[in-house]
């Protein structure tokens, strides 16, 4: 399978570059700056290498760089960005502070007849985001693109095949951003695209079946898409060898415990347990009101009652878990900054009593689970249920955690997905819930006075979870929603609805 290597340099996009490439059929991995020698890249075999950005200057001492030789392996490299002003620094170039000239936004792009290039327009628009740029190109290399402030916005040395663009290819900002992007992959990295995540599924289960040949296995089922798909990819793998255990931590939605188990006690029978330990999470967190330590009580009693029930089961060889690749990037796995521990993944205890975790969607972005879900046969509805944090409520209750307010949450929640169901849009945000604050707020009932909680909306449109713009939902509804919460769910005086994308900020609250 031919790949590409997305060299990540502490980009916030370098998720986003990996997935642009696997939608144009090529397969992608991401991996630290200084993780592989130039001995280890040629020997990978990958078709082509990407630099990402990163938020450091390259001539700042701290700030990371790689070994030259890897500019003479022969592979074709595109650096975007940091990418592209080191990929010029390490060549000889000259990297300057563009002072009051940094560019960020919406920037018209004037390019050069030139491979990269093909079929894109003389001008138009691209997105920049830099503070820094390169003043001299190295030698060897020519100038391909320029905007106002930036007189050099691309570079070229077809000599040795290595390219470099200022501007983010990756954002749908960027009008040709993906022409460019497919440009690199095909032309010029001579790949074919034969990434399909059909294929990955057939190689997934065989793969599998050879793993885990006379192994029993306990996964961990949420209910949620990414656990489900797990399910059915293990079920098909192992079959009877395969036991799903769903806690219901008292963490969930209203009426979450019961449609899991209805939907899945069907396909499973009596390899899916259940098990109620409200109690028991709900006593760990007692008085718990910072996020991450949240999710690290989570990840771990999750776990503690999973070996308890494998060893209820007895000897039980394998966990598996419905963890997915912006999860491990997220949770700081290799060079990446933690943004928030995924109680799967960096929420895990150091030690757990199985003799081996096994993650089969690991490698897997969102989209691509979905389409994994749909070609191993689950219905529409699961495949396309809105993502739940495995940590659940808890990440949606600011501070500390009790029935009274877990009860307050679900009740409100449950009235705003009422609504925006209700409404019928043409198209629903990708992701919409309600979130209890830690704030509380004078209001009026009745003429008297009242001191309740207040209650925050939050709906998103996104393709990918790795970035996402509030959803521009009709007044109407926001009026039934926050009408009804007010009304129906005392203990809560104020509904507001959050308008903040992501980036800066996360499209769940802790």
């Amino acid at each position: 399978m031919e790949k590409i290597l997305v060299l990540d340099f502490g980009g916030q996009y370098n998720q986003l570059i990996a997935r642009r490439v696997r939608e144009l059929h090529v397969y992608a991995e991401i991996r630290p700056y200084h993780k592989l020698t130039p001995a280890e890249l040629k020997q990978a075999g990958y078709k082509g290498i990407i630099f990402t950005g990163g938020p450091n200057s390259v001539y700042d001492p701290a700030s990371p760089h790689f070994d030259p030789a890897v500019l003479e392996l022969g592979i074709p490299i595109l650096g975007i960005c940091y990418g592209d002003q080191l990929m010029a620094y390490m060549a000889g170039g000259e990297v300057c502070s563009a002072g009051q000239f940094g560019e960020y936004g919406r920037t018209r792009l004037t390019v050069a007849e030139h491979p990269l290039f093909e079929g894109v327009p003389t001008e138009s628009i691209c997105w920049m985001s830099h503070m820094d740029y390169i003043s001299t190109p190295p030698a060897g290399f020519t100038t391909i693109a320029h905007t106002e402030h930036c007189p050099c916005a691309a570079m070229c040395d077809d000599g040795r095949r290595l390219y470099g663009v200022q501007f983010h290819p990756e954002v749908t900002h960027t009008e040709y951003g993906t022409q460019m992007l497919r440009n690199f992959l095909f032309p010029i990295c001579g790949c074919t695209g034969d990434w399909r995540v059909e294929d990955w599924v057939e190689r997934s289960i065989a793969s599998l079946r050879t793993k885990l040949a006379g192994k029993s296995v306990l996964l961990a089922l949420s209910g949620g898409v990414d656990s489900s798909v797990a399910a059915m990819l293990l079920h098909h793998a192992v079959g009877e060898r395969l036991t799903c255990v769903f806690v219901d931590h008292g963490l969930l939605r209203k009426g979450e415990a019961e449609l899991v188990e209805q939907t899945f006690r069907g396909r499973f029978g009596e390899k899916l347990i259940c098990v109620d330990a409200r109690e028991r999470f709900l006593t760990k967190l007692a008085g718990v009101v910072e996020p991450e330590r949240k999710r690290k009580i989570i990840g771990e009693e999750f776990i503690r009652v999973f070996e308890a029930e494998a060893k209820r089961l007895g000897k039980t060889d394998v966990l598996a878990q419905g963890t997915i690749y912006p999860d491990v990037i997220e949770s700081g796995k290799g060079d990446s900054a933690v943004i928030k521990s995924h109680h799967n993944v960096g929420g895990l205890p150091d030690v757990i009593a199985f003799d081996e975790l096994v993650e089969p969607l690991r490698d897997l972005f969102k989209d691509e689970v979905r389409r994994a879900g749909e070609t191993l046969g689950l219905p529409h509805e699961m495949v396309w249920r809105q993502p739940f944090p495995g940590p659940g409520l808890a990440v949606r209750i600011l501070g500390a955690i009790t029935e009274e307010r877990l009860h307050l949450l679900r009740e409100a929640d449950a009235i705003f997905r009422e609504e925006i169901a209700a409404a019928a849009l043409p198209t629903a945000p990708s992701q919409y819930f309600a979130v209890l604050t830690d704030a509380r707020s004078v209001g009026v009932m009745g003429d008297a006075r009242t001191y309740g909680c207040t209650v925050a909306l939050r709906a998103v449109d996104t393709d990918d979870f790795m970035t996402a713009a509030w959803s521009r939902l009709p007044y109407a509804v926001l009026d039934r929603a926050s009408s009804r919460i007010t009304n129906e769910v005392p203990g809560i005086s104020r509904v507001v609805y959050d308008i903040s994308s992501k980036p800066p900020a996360t499209v769940e609250w802790e």
